[in-house]
């Protein structure tokens, strides 16, 4: 088929590969405008467009994918489909209605449910036991078009963002090819969306890895590693930003045996530190209590608990609290 590819970040890659490797002819790559980035500014372009140099794919790079000369540009190149993962601007119906096919969109949640820009991190963060991929037909809405089809991808205990994303980005490459062997064979079947059981994964920002000390230790943890490696949660202690990286939940017995030991436990403040030291950092929240593994002053490297309360001796009776406050 006569593909033209639309993504941008290091997500839709896989999807790029799979296309290329598999014989379709993606006739341009549509990504987003290259940025400055770091400390010397320098432009980077991004990791779809650093893929589609390596297969010598022709490259466009519009600030608006809608402006009525690029439109132009893409009537002229004839595709069957336009292919879209992660590309990062919405598309015009000047633009959906181009392609003999339509445009397909590959979306990182099984729709209705987590559509929006975040639901790779919002489905660790809720506590779903599983995820997946489904390719869509796009239309004007926000990841409302007619469901194409899906894989579904259970979320480990120990699951991360960032764990999520690549296992999500590779079988985006996989479903595609399935999607559309039967859209050129004619037998793919559109489903409908229905509104029952939506929910939007809202944009991520930093601000959401302040930790509430007074929500439960399971939504806490969840919290860290949804947002582990970006954005990232942090506490603060003595003034300093400290990110917490990875955290267990402590069982009923291992609670019991700091409430004999920590007398002051029940009236203890949320975020006090009930236990430091041996390799241990245990903090008190709304419900449970919070053991943290891996953690990193600011400005300096990761670490586990155990190198950190070295460097940093936090002592029992401190309390950690949020960087709003």
């Amino acid at each position: 088929m006569r593909i033209v590819f639309m993504g941008t970040p290091d997500f839709s890659v896989p999807t790029l590969k799979a296309l290329v490797e598999a014989g379709h002819d993606v006739a341009a790559v549509v990504t987003q405008p290259d940025k400055p980035k770091g400390r010397g500014k320098e432009m980077q372009m991004t990791p779809v467009k650093i893929q589609a140099l390596e297969y010598k794919i022709p490259v466009y790079q519009p600030v608006k994918v809608r402006d009525e000369s690029f439109v132009k540009v893409l009537r002229e190149m004839e595709a069957d489909v336009f292919v879209v993962i992660a590309f990062g601007q919405i598309l015009p119906k000047s633009v959906l209605d181009l392609p003999r096919l339509g445009c397909v969109n590959i979306h990182a949640s099984l729709l209705p449910k987590y559509r929006g820009a975040a639901p790779i991190q919002w489905c660790v963060i809720d506590g779903e036991k599983e995820t997946g991929i489904t390719t869509m037909m796009m239309d004007v809405g926000l990841d409302t078009g007619d469901m194409l089809e899906k894989v579904v991808i259970p979320i480990d205990r120990d699951e991360t963002g960032g764990s999520l994303h690549d296992k999500l980005s590779l079988a985006g490459g996989k479903l595609i090819l399935s999607t559309l062997k039967k859209m050129e064979e004619g037998t793919i079947v559109r489903t409908p969306q229905t509104e029952e059981g939506t929910c939007y994964a809202k944009m991520l920002t930093k601000s959401l890895g302040d930790i509430d000390w007074e929500k439960s230790a399971v939504s806490i943890e969840r919290l860290i590693r949804g947002l582990n490696p970006w954005p990232s949660a942090y506490t603060m202690w003595n003034g300093k930003t400290i990110k917490i990286w990875s955290a267990d939940v402590l069982g009923k017995d291992e609670e019991e045996g700091i409430a004999h030991s920590v007398p002051s436990l029940d009236s203890a403040p949320r975020g006090t530190v009930v236990c430091s030291g041996k390799r241990s950092l245990v903090v008190k929240t709304g419900e449970g209590l919070l053991s943290i593994k891996e953690l990193q002053m600011e400005g300096k490297k990761r670490m586990d608990v155990d190198a950190f309360l070295r460097g940093y001796p936090v002592p029992e009776g401190d309390i950690l609290t949020r960087k709003t406050e």
